[in-house]
Order: C-alpha cells, then structure tokens, then sequence
C-alpha cells in the first residue's frame, strides 16, 4: 500500500504529471523537458527525482547526458499506466506539452539528419559493395515469420534499422551502440515511426547491460566485421537470449577486399559458415539455417551476405 501511496503523492502535482506524461511518449533530457514545460532546470530537476524515487520515471546516463523515460516494469509502470489513463487525451495543457515536445523531436531529428548527410559517403560506398538492403530485410523476415517477439535486442543498431523493421512485431525492443552519434539518429526513426515501445541505449557488445535470459531475439546486423572478438559477441548475444530464443546474425562471407580494412575499418574480411557455427555452439547455441544472399555492384566486386539463425534450446 506505501508504495501506491508514495506514487500518487508523487504524480499528484501539476508540473510531475505534465512530466510524467512526457516521459511516457519517450526518452527526454533535463533540457528538454525545461524547454517543454517552460520552467528552471533545478525545479525540474527536483519534480523528476520525486518521480524517480517513487519509481515512476527511469533513470539513466549517456556520457555527459541523462536521459528519463517512464517505468517500462513492476509496480511504477503499472500505476503510472492507471494515472495516466484518467487524464482526457484532448487536455488542454497536456496537448500543449505534446505540440512542444514535437518540436523538440523536429530539432532533433533534423540534427541527426544533419549528421547522416556528413557520414553517407562511407555507408554508401560500403552498401553499394553488397546485396540490396530491402533484399536482406525481406530474407530476415521470411525466416523470423510473422509471430509476436516478445524482447528484441539489436546489438550495435547503428542507425536502428532492425528496430523500425521488426519493431512492429516485438512488445518490447532494445536497441544497443557506443556510438552517441548512431544513438541519436537511432530515435530519430523511432520517434518518426512512432516506435514508442522501442528504446536506443548505449552499449558494448562484449558487455551487453542486460541481465541473463532477457530476449527472445537478439540481432548483430553488419557490426561482427568490426569486432577484435566475435566469438566473445556471440557468447554475449547468448547469454541474454532465453532458453527457446533466436540469434540472427547477418553479415559478409569471406572476401578479399582488403580496402575495407583499410578505408572502412573492418576487423574482418567476413565468417565462414562452420566459424560462426562453431562460436554458436560454443555460446550453448544451435546453428540452424544460413542463407546467402549475392551481390551485383557496378565494381565487379560482389560481397555476399549471410543470414544466420541460431536458437538456444527450450
């Protein structure tokens, strides 16, 4: 009863429910929520570590930055779902909140837009070395099939590609980078595409921040090439998956375009079928279907990508 108690006591004030509202449609700085809501940093400040405290709001850093979003589990996100579901969707105030922090996103999204225009050269030049995008999108959903996903965690998401493609089936998607840079273009198309269920954190893919057993689907889109140790990625990828849960890795096969290493910083010219089966079954995995899909760029030079499906036993 306390905690009810303690949460209601705690959203029961104007300025924390206005809050409390923003933080459910998605992740908000301390400046954006004082530009939303139109008042001083420490007085935000103060309404959201009551709110945090009460385990309402979510708290977490990304380098100098922190980031709040509403409780995605336990008591917190449950009261904070009965609170917020009391409040007419066309309230005066809270409308007025949302039209803001719409622009908010705006800026943001033309920021990470910005940012995507300097770096498109690269991902360009190393896209037109292989198959079609769409065409792995469409192999990756041919062999995932169309059920519910109940945890998806996308290590290394980049610009969260996978999150906008399988976000629509899964309840809950977590996408993992150490790039801030990548992170921000990331909710960008979450925000576009209105994934609010889908979140971009910062992470290694030799240290994911999840406790054992949390997904259904973990993906590494076009990140292993970049890896010292992807063997230790694919133990990693493992350990978070639940017993009966996938692994889809998809990456090169073996080639020899050394300008990749060079230019483009790959680690490794592409995996072999029997390397990445052999780190499955290390990792307690179970290789069970690789599909290849070619290349035909205008170089000459075709890389081949792969699809890997691995499963952990029930």
């Amino acid at each position: 009863m306390e905690t009810v108690l303690a949460g209601l006591r705690a959203a029961g004030e104007e300025t924390r429910l206005r809050l409390l509202a923003l933080c459910a449609r998605g992740d908000l700085t301390v400046t954006d929520m004082c530009r939303i809501v139109g008042q001083s940093q420490p007085r935000i400040s103060r309404h959201l570590k009551v709110l945090c405290d009460t385990e309402l709001l979510e708290r977490f850093r990304e380098g100098s930055w922190v980031f709040y979003r509403a409780a995605r589990n336990g008591d917190g996100a449950a009261l904070t779902g009965h609170i917020l579901g009391l409040i007419p969707e066309d309230d005066a105030v809270l409308s007025a909140d949302r039209a803001r922090m719409d622009q908010v996103r705006e800026e943001r999204a033309e920021a990470a837009a910005a940012y995507f225009r300097d770096n498109a050269a690269n991902w360009d030049a190393i896209r037109s070395l292989h198959v079609d995008d769409r065409e792995v999108d469409r192999a990756l959903l041919s062999r995932l099939g169309n059920g519910r996903i109940r945890h998806l965690v996308d290590i290394g998401t980049g610009t969260g590609r996978l999150l906008t493609l399988l976000g629509p089936q899964a309840d809950q998607a977590t996408g993992l980078d150490l790039s801030r840079e990548m992170l921000a273009v990331a909710r960008a198309a979450l925000d576009r595409d209105g994934l609010r269920h889908c979140v971009a954190r910062p992470g290694d893919m030799y240290a994911v921040p999840l406790p054992d057993a949390t997904a259904d689907l973990v993906t590494i889109h076009q990140v292993l090439h970049y890896a010292d140790r992807p063997a230790a990625a694919i133990q990693e990828a493992a350990r978070v998956l639940a017993p009966g849960g996938r692994l889809a890795v998809i990456d090169f096969a073996p080639h020899d375009l050394e300008e990749l290493r060079t230019q483009h910083n790959h680690r490794r010219l592409g995996f072999s079928t029997e390397e990445v089966s052999a780190w499955c079954c290390h990792a307690g995995l179970t290789l069970t279907s690789a599909e290849s899909l070619a290349g035909r760029p205008a170089s000459g030079q075709p890389l081949t990508v792969v699809l890997w499906l691995a499963e952990k036993a029930a």
